[in-house]
């Protein structure tokens, strides 16, 4: 069975924070709660560099896998980017902006899945 596009990008991005150290990495199933994507990922950094490094990462992997964000938000200040790539949207924090925003309260009632749940 291959893999859906929305999955696939999810597994990327995920792997790609992981390699730049990111804590606490979520990923959120909200595929059958809203139309706005299939999956959200939230991750967070310990300062403005982290944060910046882990979204290159994410964006270099995407793209060479072929995927061009629709919209990123947030890159100069780094408290807050947002990667937008239709079926999956990607929020990067700082972790002071991460506890305000608290997405995950939002989005509970999405699905936390596990990064072993992508390679299915």
């Amino acid at each position: 069975m291959t893999q859906t596009p929305s999955k696939e990008m999810a597994r990327l991005a995920f792997q790609a924070m992981e390699e730049k150290k990111a804590h606490d990495i979520r990923i959120i199933d909200i595929s059958k709660i809203s139309v706005l994507a299939d999956y959200f990922l939230i991750a967070s950094g310990s300062n403005k560099n982290q944060v910046q490094a882990m979204v290159d990462n994410v964006q270099e992997e995407l793209h060479k896998a072929g995927y061009t964000p629709k919209q990123i938000e947030g890159y100069n200040t780094a408290n807050w980017i947002l990667l937008d790539y239709g079926d999956i949207i990607i929020h990067v924090f700082d972790e002071e902006n991460r506890l305000f925003y608290d997405l995950e309260r939002i989005w509970r009632d999405g699905s936390v899945i596990s990064a072993e749940d992508l390679e299915a």
